[in-house]
């Protein structure tokens, strides 16, 4: 399950910020999954809360946005949205999309506890 590295990868984020900025936990994260970044949301959720305890992500707020797919289809010259890299072109019908956005996983926002706030 590749989840639980990019969980890691989403604490090393955090901690990374707590040492140019310091604070000592997160209220609330909120990440950005998009449709075609190939991340299963319920696995990643589960994922952060399993890695939580005694990190800054401890008792943290999670939220995950998941904007559509977006692509452009070459059959009919339409930007359209999509929910898997397998879905026709809702204009036309046709299979030949090329992906141009949700492909990403984001954090779009890190709400913390100043290191003060003990």
């Amino acid at each position: 399950m590749h989840e639980m590295s990019l969980a890691g990868g989403i604490l090393k984020l955090v901690d990374d910020a707590a040492a140019r900025d310091p604070f000592t936990r997160v209220k609330c994260l909120v990440l950005d999954c998009g449709a075609l970044a190939g991340v299963e949301v319920h696995a990643l959720r589960f994922a952060l809360e399993a890695i939580a305890p005694g990190t800054r992500l401890d008792g943290a707020e999670i939220v995950v946005h998941e904007p559509p797919g977006q692509a452009f289809c070459m059959s009919c010259g339409q930007r359209v949205e999509i929910m898997s890299r397998v879905d026709p072109c809702p204009a036309c019908g046709s299979f030949k999309l090329q992906p141009t956005g949700g492909l990403d996983l984001t954090v779009r926002e890190l709400i913390v506890h100043e290191e003060a706030e003990n």
